[in-house]
């Protein structure tokens, strides 16, 4: 694919990334969209395994940050476009990476953004002693997506990809773009309009953490997350610009909940 591909390229599903669609839809579907619209009296499954700052902090519901993220919303759009995105991005990330550390990006990514989500919500009652968005459940697969988001900036930042479908831009300007967004929604307003822009915000900063230390460690951009040691001491680099090589090749209505 070369370096002016967009997010649509037809690239094939590979394992992880079909595992984790798969994973996803089957909950969505079977659990969420039939058992508990259909059948339970009240949207238990968001309560219990939707991620709660007051539940987890209080209750030590433990299992909240991991399960959250195979949660999503009745709405169809919400599913489709974060399984679209695994597709796009995650596909080619396992491509470069290896199913192994794709699997393992994409949990630190969502479960590091739903504490991200945690840490902050319980500064903000601290500090406003406004106690709503501790008691209202976050769901779905967005904080690891924008994870993915950052590492695809990362790796493919001269891509050119389509914001709304009809603007070009750099792949690393557009998820710069679409952090700010984010920023400028939660200040606007204050995380009160059933986005999880915490969330989202807290995915691409833990996703750049992890990549940083983690390529001091192992250089894992450069060799499908295995660690490459010189000699003469422990000093590595992170290399994101592999485009650029190709390139020189090629020559050229009920209980709220946010999600």
């Amino acid at each position: 694919m070369s370096r002016y591909s967009n997010f649509g390229g037809a690239m094939p599903l590979t394992p992880m990334a079909k595992k984790l669609i798969i994973i996803n839809v089957a909950i969505w579907f079977g659990l969420v969209l039939i058992l508990q619209k259909f059948f339970l009296p009240e949207p238990y499954l968001f309560q219990w395994f939707g991620l709660t700052p007051e539940r987890l902090l209080n209750g030590f519901w433990i299992w909240q940050p991991f399960t959250y993220m195979f949660l999503h919303s009745y709405s169809v759009f919400h599913v489709v476009f974060n399984m679209l995105l695994i597709w796009w991005l995650g596909a080619e990330l396992e491509g470069r990476w290896g199913s192994r550390f794709f699997l393992l990006y994409y949990l630190v990514c969502g479960i590091g953004a739903g504490l991200f989500y945690v840490l902050a919500t319980t500064f903000y009652y601290l500090v406003s002693n406004s106690f709503g968005l501790m008691t209202v459940p976050v769901i779905g697969a967005s904080g690891a997506v924008f994870g993915l988001m950052l590492a695809y900036a990362i790796l493919f930042g001269e891509r050119e990809i389509y914001f709304m479908m009809i603007f070009p831009m750099k792949a690393r300007y557009f998820v710069a773009l679409l952090g700010g967004i984010e920023v400028v929604s939660l200040l606007s307003t204050g995380g009160q309009d059933g986005v999880a822009n915490l969330a989202h915000l807290g995915g691409l900063i833990v996703g750049y953490l992890f990549l940083r230390f983690w390529g001091k460690w192992g250089a894992l951009l450069a060799g499908g997350g295995k660690r490459k040691k010189k000699k003469g001491g422990p000093n590595l680099r992170l290399v994101v610009d592999n485009d650029r090589k190709f390139e020189d090749k090629e020559g050229s209505g009920g209980p709220k909940y946010w999600n």
